[in-house]
């Protein structure tokens, strides 16, 4: 869930400072001078997340890629000025370059959302809008409460896809990396 930190009559501008002095502990994203304060995710969210950090860990590093998947909280800094710091749920990075001791300096090349009761317009709409600008090459927006999976994938200007919970899913970026989503949840029901 997120809430925009509110000051009084005259709004603050905020930036990376602020999201580094926040009690340890406290998350939030920063979008154009706005904090974006986050919810502990549940346990329905981190099953999920531990599932597909696995299968995504296990064909990176069972195929000897070159590249690091990493779950949240995870620091993604979308373009050079800092005025887009993000936590992915799952960020996989293929170009080291891109990685620094404070995240990933950069679009990640495949990002994954899963989406909470209050992180859904979040989701949906505005980091659509920012990973696509940043040059993010595929983005899935995990829905627990619909079953579906939305996959967008931006490098080859292809419309999105929507899949449900019960379907094996292709990874664009791979060439033969699929998530079998059936298996998920037969994970979320043991």
């Amino acid at each position: 869930m997120f809430t925009i930190a509110k000051e009084s009559t005259q709004e603050k501008i905020y930036n990376i400072h602020d999201i580094y002095a926040l009690p340890v502990g406290k998350r939030a994203e920063l979008i154009d001078g706005h904090i974006y304060y986050m919810t502990p995710p549940n346990t329905l969210h981190q099953k999920i997340a531990s599932f597909l950090h696995i299968e995504i860990g296990n064909y990176i590093y069972g195929k000897k890629i070159n590249c690091e998947v990493f779950p949240a909280p995870f620091a993604v800094f979308l373009f050079a000025d800092n005025s887009k710091y993000l936590e992915p749920d799952i960020s996989v990075i293929n170009d080291p370059n891109k990685l620094s001791v404070c995240g990933c300096n950069g679009a990640p090349d495949w990002i994954i959302e899963i989406v909470s009761p209050g992180s859904r317009a979040m989701d949906y709409y505005i980091k659509l809008s920012l990973y696509h600008a940043a040059g993010v090459k595929e983005y899935w927006i995990v829905d627990p409460m619909k079953q579906t999976v939305l996959v967008y994938d931006v490098e080859h200007a292809a419309a999105p896809i929507v899949y449900s919970f019960s379907e094996q899913i292709k990874a664009n970026i791979y060439e033969n990396l699929y998530i079998n989503f059936s298996e998920l949840t037969e994970f979320l029901n043991e």
